[in-house]
């Protein structure tokens, strides 16, 4: 008789690392709003590159606004850093202040929460 002996289990090889990939912008909310000012039907090679040039600004706001939250000594960034990098981008100015930008572009909801609004019985929404 032979004793049993269990089969031996194959080592694993080491799989490669997956590199950390950085966050992206879906490409269906990249395509609804590009779409949604256009108004018009758009190749897929110009899409992509839309897509590419979506991809930078975003990169290069998070980084002004990580620059200027850093500069303040802070570790948060504040809506005053975003309305800062608005007036030097000229998007702000004194005849078009952020609110009115808030109001013209953003559906009801997100004016909600970015505006405060006084309501009946002296609260403030949204509160902070």
């Amino acid at each position: 008789l032979q004793l049993l002996r269990p089969k031996p289990v194959p080592k694993r090889l080491k799989t490669s690392q997956k590199k950390p990939r950085e966050p992206q912008v879906a490409r269906s909310l990249i395509k609804e709003i590009f779409s949604h000012f256009v108004k018009m039907p758009v190749t897929r090679d110009a899409f992509k590159v839309v897509e590419k040039c979506s991809e930078r600004f975003f990169k290069q706001l998070s980084n002004d606004l990580e620059a200027y939250s850093n500069h303040a000594g802070r570790k948060t960034v504040e809506m005053a850093d975003l309305e800062l990098l608005m007036r030097r981008q000229g998007l702000v100015t004194d005849k078009m202040p952020l609110h009115v930008l808030i109001e013209r572009h953003l559906p009801l909801e997100y004016r909600k929460l970015l505006i405060p609004v006084a309501v009946s019985g002296n609260k403030v929404i949204p509160l902070k």
